[in-house]
């Protein structure tokens, strides 16, 4: 028995590692990619290029979506900070989701808004709208004020409703977009008519130096969770977002920075109000519409349009974020599971699909079972030393390679982040995520597993704080 035993963990820990080695290949394929694809963007995208946009009067206008619930502390520097953004013609317009916490009356003191009929149509489905109020001392800003949805989709649904314009940005209120994000997202749109999406990067503004809602310079967080996070966006963004996107197999553009066509967004439905995942569901199911119709569409991401968004920086928040992540990746699998591995959807099915189901929704189960076993293998004398030793390097070595390779990938690119101490944190934070930051982010995302089980639908919202000026 004792040896049936001994052969059954070591094949299931031989198990483990192959996969472990399969996944942190993937990883560092995207990073080589990624590192080809931002090299030839950046030179194919030069500020003579931006600049040409500004003027060309076939420049789309767009209408900026900004869902808030319960945003009194940020809503109003982050609506300023769009106001003055460098973009020929666009529109704001604020979603209050039925804040308690005086998310209107902080709007209207600082817009001075008055009422102003309710004229739009409604083609998507929403909670009711209670009124919309326009602004009398500052630009082009449209509140809408509505019942509570319950979710971020409901209220960007009814932003979509009320958009004027052809292309819709939906950011989220604690977020604060660069000065030229928008030129930059729009030039895909510009540049193929078949485009309807595009996602651009999010970065951590935790310890950034804001001034007139910009940040002025970046800089990491004091707070140590949030610096791993750091990390985990560069590694996420500018290693796998660039690479799906150059395989033509994005399934996620954040829910923090967006650009979408309306009409096509109309189309589909706008985003699923009963969804944990909305952003990755609706561009999946984006994909899926326009596969079905067999018609010609691009959904890419682009580097260099950046949004600025507050993270967790306390272990009970950063857990609910990750749970809820997770429960909405597993949801969009399932929701979406005719298209795994159907020719019919192209690398969205035969790579994307597969790719997400495998290794990131099972990833932390496959992860957690080989710690688990390992331990209880060497306790007990069940195992070799060698076995663990090579999971060990596959798990440790292999995975700091790869976060290291994405904090190069900012550095030989965007240098975002000017000083070199911070540089030397974010190698450094590339280390020590796997003792102990990776292993709780196994647990909650495990959490995630068991909370999609037995369907729990519930969610807290991140408690904000304001931004550090300068």
């Amino acid at each position: 028995m004792r040896t049936f035993f001994s052969e059954f963990m070591t094949a299931f820990d031989v198990g483990v590692l192959l996969y472990l080695i399969a996944i942190n290949t993937c990883y560092l394929t995207f990073t080589v990619i990624a590192f080809f694809k931002l090299v030839e963007h950046r030179r194919r995208w030069t500020p003579r290029e931006v600049a040409g946009v500004m003027r060309s009067p076939a420049t789309p206008p767009i209408s900026v979506i900004v869902p808030a619930y319960n945003e009194a502390l940020t809503v109003v520097e982050s609506v300023r900070s769009l106001l003055a953004l460098n973009y020929p013609q666009f529109e704001v317009v604020v979603v209050n989701d039925g804040s308690t916490d005086g998310t209107l009356d902080e709007l209207r003191r600082a817009f001075g808004l008055v009422a102003a009929p309710i004229s739009h149509d409604q083609p998507v489905p929403t909670r009711p709208v209670r009124g919309v109020y326009r602004s009398i001392t500052a630009g082009d800003i449209v509140v809408i004020d509505k019942v509570n949805g319950g979710c971020k989709a409901d209220a960007a649904n009814a932003g979509i409703n009320a958009a004027q314009y052809p292309l819709v940005c939906v950011i989220d209120a604690d977020s604060l977009l660069d000065e030229q994000a928008l030129v930059r997202a729009v030039l895909p749109f510009i540049e193929h008519q078949e485009t309807i999406a595009v996602g651009g990067i999010v970065r951590i503004a935790n310890g950034c130096l804001v001034d007139g809602g910009r940040v002025v310079e970046a800089r990491l967080p004091k707070a140590w969770l949030a610096r791993f996070q750091v990390v985990e966006y560069l590694r996420a963004f500018l290693a796998g977002r660039v690479a799906h996107s150059a395989l033509n197999g994005l399934l996620i553009i954040s829910g923090g920075f967006g650009l979408f066509r309306r009409d096509v967004l109309i189309e589909v439905g706008g985003y699923a109000a009963d969804s944990m995942g909305e952003d990755m569901e609706l561009v999946t199911r984006l994909h899926r519409h326009c596969r079905d119709r067999k018609r010609p569409y691009r959904i890419v991401f682009r580097p260099d349009p950046i949004c600025w968004t507050q993270a967790p920086d306390s272990a009970r928040g950063l857990a609910q974020q990750r749970n809820r992540w997770h429960r909405g990746t597993l949801e969009v699998l399932a929701r979406h599971r005719v298209m795994a591995g159907n020719p019919r959807y192209g690398r969205v099915g035969l790579l994307s699909l597969p790719y997400y189901a495998v290794f990131e929704a099972f990833g932390p189960v496959v992860e957690a079972l080989g710690y688990v076993v390992t331990v209880v293998g060497l306790c007990f004398g069940l195992i070799n030393w060698e076995i663990a030793r090579l999971m060990l390097l596959a798990a440790v070595l292999y995975g700091t390679l790869i976060s290291v390779g994405a904090v190069l990938l900012e550095e030989v690119t965007f240098r975002r982040y000017r000083r070199v101490r911070d540089l030397l944190w974010m190698l450094a934070f590339g280390v020590l995520e796997n003792f102990g930051y990776r292993q709780l982010t196994t647990w909650w995302r495990i959490r995630g597993w068991f909370d999609f089980l037995r369907n729990k639908r519930d969610w807290e919202p991140m408690p904000r704080k304001g931004f550090a000026r300068t």
